[in-house]
């Protein structure tokens, strides 16, 4: 591109040795290569050239990086299809309406928040996409996935008004959600409008990762040829600040690896935060193409607008490139809102070959010189160039101006908070944009929709309809799947017989069971971080195949053993490597595609359940918000089960953050048969029901004899307990009867502890296993709420009630968690109830010693249970002391809540 580096003189004098002519030469051959063979070759000539270099010892400096221009050079830039002069007026109202609505919305109601000025700086890069690019889904087209930037959804909306989708009034409620249906989302959530948004992408780094992973997953489906989405691209809109974000950095290298040129990054590069620049002191569009150029990915750079063409031409010795490079970023945001004679000197005034560029030029002009990211033919280049590209992810990187036309707010580090503007403002942007509306009708800053007919309107739906219909759309409809019957998991309804078994080993066999069911077998994706052998899950390396675009290009070390490290094109099972956030993003893929696709998929993601809730719990949430069905496994769980990994892998409190997820069913199975109904009834409830769910389980590494399922349980495992065994130790018994709850593994303490009561103290008791304290609490809870706002009605009973009902306590509860858990059923216990649970950090050692410390052990469940009767004076109390004694309890050790 002319202008855009030094002259020959230039770059010879930084060659030492090499005059001018000899330069020349090697320029002359350089063109001729490109011209005779191409930029392939030219390519290739340079790799060769840096491996001479190299094996002569002598390592060029890293070329990780070009100077601060347009990738495309203007003579390569294509000609634009659209017609720009409609398209600007559709921008302009568009622009118009995204800012009407927030200023609206503050002005009638103080402090309801919304944002102008992300999507002022991003207009153009969406109505490009729109107009030209985006693809929605038809019979025919699976349809692009497009991750909108979260704080820009004032401007998609403003675009769905002109369409016609959304009204005036619903306009007018953005923010205001309440009753259900009115009003308009803050960000983009899916659970709040069902029939608009796909992808939640607000909480920033989430879109970047979770478009990475979607892209991935469209090849693994075409891969194992379930669906075709050859013909799906997926577009992230994110912004600059974003990009500091681990989540957003850290799928760049799998895109590249496995060549996703079905994935195209568009980062807004407006250079600003919240509350500031992104890089003040330096240049965060050369940082990003470093980066993105390092781990692999195409990188097209859209810095300057049409406007500085001309002077890039104009610029035959490289001063003016050499000032773009010199500048910071915060300097270019002075700039923004810098007069024309400041830009003269300041900028132009570095050298009289910079002065001489613009001397003809006013300083109106200056003023107006536009960036790459507001100049349609620019954008469309870059889009065009990156759908154009094979074998290889691309990012655009476009220079944008944050609050772009916000007259006092446009370029301002106040402008990300700019809420209302005033009357002159109004008038300043009507005037710019072109909106038509008189002085009167803007001070009321009205929604403006043309007339039915229209040719904006006619332009803007024709071009939708020529990429298959509108964006975002939501489709809920989605073919329903058959399920097995629960009897057709006999060998974990049945019990072990003599043999022990953890209910990880058993989600393994169930897991094996549905992989070869002829209706499910192929829907089901394994979703596994680095953990398939901890698990003892590696018998699915054969069985199903690790995903591997490339298929195994080598012989694996293991290869003579029944077991081995298989990896296919059509692999099944997508073992993420260590990346927790990365199979949460697998897992909210497939979870979604039977919306997004129209094809249900079953995700099953197993993880250390220390680093399920606890490292990626704001991916839960987003998959809750998106709409994901599908199975999240927390294996190795528990805080004294997992006993020799101490304090960072042992997990006691997942199943309290479970709760928080209003979608996920949290359960806590101890045995095999209640593993296999939850699971059965899962599968039933989502993808045969079409019930928008999520389901946690809690599996375990401890081995121990499986029962037979109890006839008639499975009603009271699905809502959350049941009573499973009952002991009578004799016919001299107080009227109170000990109700011992049990969950996961340490139903066997609690079970224990009941022969202990039963043989050393005399004691009656009945043992629940809770599978559930979380359902418990919900319905509970929605039955408490119906009785109060309906106290005329007949007071409804939930579950936990009616289960208990006419039985007095007391009641101890015991738990591998935190007794915060078991404390969520407190107010619906009818009696005495004391809560047992591993407070504290965990710690290495035995299971037995780590459950004496924690004390959620048999002995401490009897001596719990003990101490609540003899509080109800049903037990001696002064047979206290000799009974702590007899169970080995030091009531001086250490709080374990606080060890």
């Amino acid at each position: 591109m002319t202008g855009t580096g030094p002259t020959l003189e230039r770059a010879a004098a930084q060659i030492a040795r090499m005059d001018a002519d000899e330069l020349a030469e090697w320029f002359e051959c350089l063109d001729d290569v490109a011209l005779r063979h191409g930029d392939d070759q030219v390519r290739q000539l340079l790799a060769a050239l840096h491996n001479r270099a190299s094996s002569r010892g002598i390592h060029p400096a890293s070329s990780l990086g070009t100077p601060y221009v347009n990738t495309i050079p203007v003579q390569q830039q294509p000609e634009y299809p659209g017609d720009g002069a409609i398209e600007r007026r559709i921008r302009s109202l568009i622009r118009w309406n995204a800012m009407a609505m927030v200023v609206r919305a503050n002005r009638e109601h103080e402090g309801i928040g919304g944002h102008i000025s992300t999507y002022a700086s991003a207009a153009t890069l969406l109505e490009v996409g729109y107009n030209h690019f985006f693809h929605a889904r038809t019979e025919d087209h699976p349809g692009d996935f497009v991750y909108f930037q979260g704080h820009a959804s004032p401007g998609i909306y403003a675009r769905a008004f002109l369409e016609g989708r959304l009204d005036h009034d619903a306009l007018n409620n953005f923010r205001r959600e309440i009753p259900q249906g009115n009003g308009l989302s803050s960000y983009p959530h899916p659970w709040l409008m069902p029939g608009f948004w796909q992808f939640p992408t607000v909480s920033m780094g989430l879109a970047p990762i979770m478009a990475v992973y979607q892209a991935r997953f469209l090849r693994y489906l075409k891969n194992r040829d379930i669906v075709d989405t050859s013909r799906s691209r997926v577009w992230a809109l994110i912004g600059d600040g974003e990009m500091d974000e681990p989540e957003s950095v850290a799928p760049l290298s799998l895109a590249a690896r496995e060549k996703l040129d079905n994935l195209i990054f568009i980062v807004n590069c407006n250079l600003q935060r919240l509350d500031g620049p992104v890089r003040g002191n330096g240049k965060i569009i050369q940082e990003l193409e470093a980066l993105f150029q390092g781990a692999g990915w195409n990188v097209i750079k859209v810095i300057w607008g049409s406007d500085w063409d001309p002077l890039l031409a104009a610029d035959d010795q490289g001063r003016l490139v050499e000032r773009m490079n010199e500048t910071v970023d915060g300097q270019y945001q002075k700039y923004t809102v810098a007069t024309g004679a400041y830009i003269r000197d300041h900028f132009f005034g570095k050298s009289p070959e910079l002065q001489a560029l613009v001397e003809d030029m006013p300083d109106e002009q200056l003023e107006r010189l536009n960036r790459g990211g507001h100049d349609p033919n620019k954008v469309y280049a870059a889009y065009r160039a990156a759908v154009e590209c094979h074998d290889a992810p691309t990012v655009v990187l476009a220079k944008t101006i944050k609050g772009y036309g916000l007259d006092e707010g446009e370029g301002r580090n106040i402008t990300h908070q700019q809420k209302k503007l005033d009357e002159q403002a109004l008038l300043s942007f009507r005037t710019r944009f072109d909106v038509p509306l008189n002085d009167e009708q803007v001070a009321a800053a009205p929604f403006f929709r043309p007339e039915e007919g229209s040719a904006e309107l006619s332009y803007l739906r024709d071009r939708r309809q020529a990429l298959g219909g509108f964006l975002p759309a939501r489709v809920e409809a989605s073919p329903t799947l058959k399920i097995p019957v629960l009897e057709s998991f006999g060998s974990l309804l049945n019990g072990s017989g003599e043999r022990t078994a953890s209910t990880t080993m058993s989600f393994g066999r169930m897991l094996s069971a549905l992989l070869k069911n002829e209706d499910l077998g192929r829907r089901i994706v394994p979703i596994i971080p680095d953990e398939a052998r901890t698990f003892g899950l590696e018998p699915l390396f054969g069985r199903c195949g690790i995903y591997a675009p490339g298929g195994q290009q080598y012989e694996p070390v293991d290869a003579d053993k029944y077991i081995h490290y298989k990896e296919a094109v059509d692999g099944q099972l997508l073992e993420e490597g260590i990346t927790e956030a990365g199979a949460m993003s697998s897992f909210i893929a497939a979870g979604t595609a039977y919306s997004c696709l129209a094809t249900p998929m079953i995700p099953f993601y197993l993880f250390y359940s220390m680093f399920g809730f606890q490292r990626v719990g704001d991916f839960i949430w987003a998959a809750a918000d998106a709409r994901a069905k599908g199975f999240l496994l927390g294996c190795t769980a528990g805080r004294t089960t997992l006993n020799g990994e101490g304090l960072q892998h042992q997990d006691g409190h997942s199943q309290l953050v479970a709760t928080t997820v209003p979608t996920l069913q949290a359960y806590d199975p101890a045995y095999a048969y209640e593993v296999a109904v939850i699971i059965q009834d899962g599968l039933r409830r989502m993808y045969q029901e079409g019930e928008t769910l999520l389901y946690y389980l809690t599996l375990y590494n401890e081995s121990y004899g499986m029962p037979a399922i109890p006839a008639g349980a499975e009603k009271g495992i699905l809502a959350g307990m049941y009573l499973l065994n009952s002991v009578d130790a004799g016919d001299d018994q107080p009227p109170l009867r000990p109700q011992l709850f049990g969950s996961g593994t340490i139903l066997q303490q609690v079970l224990q502890a009941q022969q202990v009561l039963a043989e050393q103290y005399g004691v009656s008791s009945d043992v629940w296993s809770v599978t559930s304290y979380c359902r418990l609490r919900r319905e509970a809870r929605a039955a408490q709420r119906r009785n109060r706002l309906t106290a005329e009605d007949k007071p409804q009973r939930s579950f936990l009630e009616a289960a208990l009902e006419g039985r007095r306590g007391p009641f101890v509860a015991a738990t591998d968690y935190m007794s915060l858990v078991p404390d969520q059923i407190a107010p619906w216990i009818p009696g005495r109830y004391v809560t047992l649970g591993t407070e504290g950090f965990g710690r290495s050692d035995t299971k037995a010693r780590l459950r004496e410390h924690f004390e959620v052990n048999a002995g401490h469940v009897t001596f719990a249970t003990l101490s609540a009767l003899a509080a109800e004076e049903q037990f001696d109390g002064r047979r206290l002391h000799q009974a702590r004694k007899e169970l080995g309890i030091d009531p001086e050790k250490i709080d374990p809540a606080i060890a």
